[in-house]
């Protein structure tokens, strides 16, 4: 519904003669104050109050808007800092409103500004802004995940941040096994970081390779570890991959050999496999016999231990007509080794304790499984391992 303006104005008094005062309402003749309209003294047109009436709210100012935007994102910390400050003296010049907005605007900005100021002293936002722009590209170390494969054509040496990711069928150098997630706190330090891979990375090798004969001699394992400046951006992981140490294209295909790509065959071979082989990278390594053989006879009592029960998975399963005799022969072999492993553990003396090690050490000797792999479709060449050390019992007699 329209209302029309009053006949004589905002207020419902006529105007007051020339040469009359104003008076308070009630008190005699009254008019309400003048306003200058467009560039002429009179009476406010229909919808404009004065001190007697409400007046529209004051519009906020929008630089004090944009400058708070701007204080809070950071993005651009001196442009804050700037559209604060105008806004400011906006606020005061015109009387609108928004000034609480450009303080925060501003206090904000400088803040940021300082901080900034600071990195760049330090040389830490470039350094990271290179890694960022490295890393987010197609192919970046950041972007590869478990079961990846790629070419490193500068190798995987120090700050390593550009790789080729391809498909594992082509040519390539590089495979990751595994990632490694961190959990939040203070940046570790590299030698806190390379404690951990080397910690988690060989232990999850056997995890994605279980046959660690099908390892090319030629591959190793590395890891890549969060910098400082990507810590501080959230970057948690290690990534362990094998590498080849030759040029590039060394590896062809995937060394992925786990439950997805092995038959149960191999699988309950390898499952088996696996009771044995930690304990065995567990040895004291004593290069001389001491007549104290506590651990000696603790770890041998352990192998006996892993044996039994690889024996008793191994006669458990139902092999394949193709690899029934190869695997009952290796069962007769390893529960020889086992007896050996347990004679070793009881010994009374060095002496003793050495022949029985010894023996059980022939009957565990890789080669003696060849021939149930190859009947299983397995690797047949065994991994080089570094020679076990000499013990020397003293008399010169025995050597393992």
């Amino acid at each position: 519904m329209s209302i029309p303006p009053p006949p004589h104005g905002p207020s419902q008094e006529p105007p007051v003669p020339p040469g009359q005062h104003p008076a308070a309402p009630g008190q005699g003749p009254y008019a309400p104050p003048q306003f200058t309209y467009g560039g002429q003294p009179g009476f406010a047109p229909y919808g404009l109050y004065g001190p007697y009436g409400p007046r529209p709210p004051a519009a906020v100012n929008g630089l004090a808007v944009a400058a708070l935007v701007f204080g809070v994102l950071c993005v651009v910390p001196a442009v804050g800092l700037v559209l604060g400050l105008v806004a400011l003296w906006q606020i005061k010049r015109r009387g609108e409103r928004g000034r609480g907005m450009a303080i925060a605007g501003t206090v904000l900005s400088s803040l940021g500004l300082a901080l900034w100021a600071v990195a760049l002293a330090t040389g830490a936002v470039a350094g990271f802004w290179e890694d960022v722009k490295d890393a987010t590209r197609s192919g970046g170390v950041l972007t590869l995940a478990e079961g990846d494969c790629f070419d490193s054509p500068g190798g995987l040496e120090g700050w390593t941040v550009d790789v080729d990711r391809m498909p594992c069928a082509r040519p390539h150098n590089g495979e990751v096994f595994a990632v490694v997630m961190l959990p939040d706190g203070r940046y570790p330090g590299e030698d806190g970081l390379t404690d951990t891979a080397e910690e988690r990375c060989y232990d999850l090798q056997d995890t994605y390779v279980m046959d660690t004969w099908a390892l090319p001699a030629e591959v190793d394992v590395y890891y890549l570890l969060p910098s400082r400046q990507s810590w501080n951006v959230g970057d948690r992981e290690i990534t362990c991959i094998f590498f080849g140490e030759d040029a590039r294209g060394t590896l062809t295909g995937s060394l992925r050999r786990d439950a997805t790509t092995l038959d149960p065959h191999q699988l309950a071979y390898l499952e088996a496999v696996g009771e044995l082989n930690p304990v065995l990278g567990d040895a004291p390594g004593m290069e001389y016999p001491d007549e104290d053989l506590t651990d000696d006879r603790e770890w041998s009592g352990r192998v006996e231990k892993a044996l039994t029960e690889q024996v008793r998975l191994l006669r458990a399963h139902t092999w394949p007509a193709g690899a029934e005799r190869e695997l009952a022969d290796l069962v007769a072999q390893l529960d020889k080794a086992r007896a050996e492993w347990g004679k070793a553990a009881d010994a009374a003396d060095a002496g003793a304790y050495y022949q029985h090690e010894a023996k059980g050490w022939e009957l565990i000797d890789p080669l003696e499984s060849v021939t149930a792999r190859e009947a299983l479709g397995l690797a047949t060449t065994p991994p080089a391992y570094e020679e076990r050390p000499e013990r020397d019992t003293g008399g010169g007699e025995l050597k393992v």
